[in-house]
């Protein structure tokens, strides 16, 4: 019987580490107590390790992990996980994504009515100060307040079900799900950030990326209404630390229930001067039976990764190349770039993705749409998609996936195209890859461009009339953005589209006043 060795280089549940050494074909090894230098020697013929937070799988782990299949991060965020790295080295990187579900939820629950009744501090007040002074603490109710929920997802939408049993008025905002996922519950659903910023509560459950990073800014408090609560037992950054701290400071923001910080741990950080927050050390998966759901989910995916039986909630799943040309997997890689770029572009509910491919590629169009819709959806489920769920994720949300063999004559070897139908609009993106793996969009939406897949973008289309061009220029120069790429494409409607490289991010002022210009139909920035 084949023996293989599996590591766990953080705490588990005891139950989970039991089904490991219960396990005939397992070699299990506890390395949780032991030094992290020390831990590359024990993980040198591992075959699969598990780790949380306190374990950091970088380019030192990857190296001294030689015969590693694969990795299970007992928990959701894999922050501290290489993920790049470990696909270079054909490591497949799991997580348990759902273990910690109603944990989170409840505490979000629990920092909500201690920021309304303030019972940190009146137990504080009583237990440790011998104070009995009822006066001095009268709270607020939760009956008839709006909550505004950011994030409609497993957790977001299990927080606005139980507010809802309080009798709040809860109001939900998250662009990529359908509005009747919110409105059969009996619930508002507003397409209106501006909704949100005027509720009474408001409480954040997306995931960590570019786009919600800081998403709750200086500029966005200053929209709320005076004596608002915050609430974030999400991820550390989705409300800018430094202008939640002049919120509670000014007292525009009443109270503040925060489980999560940018920096962890977070025993200096300024907001724990302030008396009118509510924290704690990151505590959203820390209850008995959600380590017991982590603790045994990962170990039973860490023995089926390890015996080679599945790859629940793979994030890279390793293509095998002996079976596919190597041609192919450069295409694959571009699919699911048009999936996310397409879903940047066109922010809404996703309705369906289609995939068509022409030349040899076309016998492929089935893995094409594994990796397009990976791509399409990565935006708005964070860390739950992945090459092994995406189907499952598609038909769940009622996204119809399909592929179609264009089977025409293209002045190119091999093309694929994604488009991508929402609730608002319908757009194609067509790309090819021309010689050394160069990845090439070639037609956005009947516009023939010739423009690189990658960096920083700006979609800009307008009517087609004189002096957009320098306008565009312009404007961008005037907030410190440098263009390395402009390319614009023509249709018979008296239309242009231009795809503009840049060399920077650019900012939301500059898009404001792109989008003013008399020509412009519509601008959106993206990034691969």
């Amino acid at each position: 019987m084949e023996q293989y060795k599996v590591v766990v280089c953080d705490h588990i549940h005891e139950a989970g580490l039991e089904m490991l050494q219960n396990d005939p074909q397992i070699d299990y090894v506890f390395a949780a107590d032991i030094d992290k230098t020390a831990l590359l020697d024990v993980i040198a013929d591992a075959d699969v390790a598990i780790t949380r937070s306190s374990t950091d799988v970088d380019a030192k782990f990857i190296a001294a992990a030689k015969k590693m299949k694969a990795i299970v991060r007992a928990g959701v965020g894999v922050d501290n996980v290489d993920i790049e790295g470990c696909s270079k080295e054909g490591i497949i990187v799991m997580n348990v994504p759902t273990a910690n579900t109603i944990a989170a939820v409840e505490l979000t629950m629990t920092h909500m009515l201690s920021c309304m009744r303030m019972f940190p501090y009146s137990h504080d007040h009583l237990k440790n100060q011998r104070i009995w002074k009822r006066e001095k603490w009268y709270g607020h109710e939760l009956k008839g307040k709006k909550l505004g929920v950011i994030g409609f997802g497993n957790i977001g939408s299990r927080v606005a079900i139980r507010s809802k049993a309080f009798e709040m008025d809860v109001i939900a905002f998250d662009p990529y799900i359908n509005a009747s996922k919110v409105t059969d519950l009996g619930m508002t659903y507003t397409e209106n950030f501006d909704d949100i910023l005027a509720c009474d509560i408001i409480t954040i459950h997306t995931p960590k990326n570019q786009e919600t990073l800081n998403m709750i800014d200086k500029e966005e408090i200053a929209k709320m209404k005076d004596g608002v609560v915050l609430i974030n037992c999400a991820r550390g950054g989705l409300y800018n630390e430094d202008a939640l701290y002049d919120g509670l400071k000014s007292g525009k923001v009443r109270f503040a229930g925060i489980d999560v910080f940018i920096k962890e741990p977070a025993t200096d950080h300024p907001l724990l001067e302030l008396d009118n927050i509510v924290v704690s050390p990151h505590l959203g998966a820390n209850t008995f039976e959600s380590q017991y759901n982590i603790g045994t989910q990962a170990a039973q995916q860490a023995a089926e990764a390890a015996k080679g039986i599945a790859y629940p909630h793979a994030f890279n799943l390793p293509i095998d190349e002996s079976k596919i040309p190597p041609f192919v997997k450069p295409f694959l890689e571009m699919g699911q770039k048009l999936g996310f770029l397409a879903s940047q572009i066109n922010k809404a509910p996703i309705v369906s993705i289609k995939v068509s491919g022409g030349g040899e590629i076309a016998e492929y169009l089935e893995s094409l749409a594994t990796f397009a819709t990976v791509g399409a959806m990565a935006e708005n489920t964070g860390d739950t998609v992945n090459y092994v769920n995406a189907e499952f994720i598609a038909e769940e949300r009622g996204i119809k996936v399909e592929v179609e063999d264009t089977n025409v004559a293209s002045p190119y070897k091999n093309i694929i195209t994604v488009k991508l139908t929402t609730e608002k609009q319908a757009l194609s993106i067509s790309a090819t890859i021309f010689e050394d793996d160069v990845q090439r969009i070639v037609d956005m939406d009947g516009f023939e461009v010739d423009v690189a897949l990658k960096g920083n973008m700006i979609i800009f289309k307008n009517t087609d009339v004189p002096g957009v061009i320098g306008n565009v220029g312009t404007i961008l120069a005037s907030h410190d953005v440098n263009i390395s790429d402009f390319r614009l494409g023509r249709n018979d409607k008296s239309e242009a589209l231009a795809v503009i490289l840049l060399d920077s991010d650019v900012t939301d002022a500059a898009l404001d006043e792109l989008s003013k210009l008399d020509a412009c139909i519509s601008v959106k920035a993206v990034r691969l």
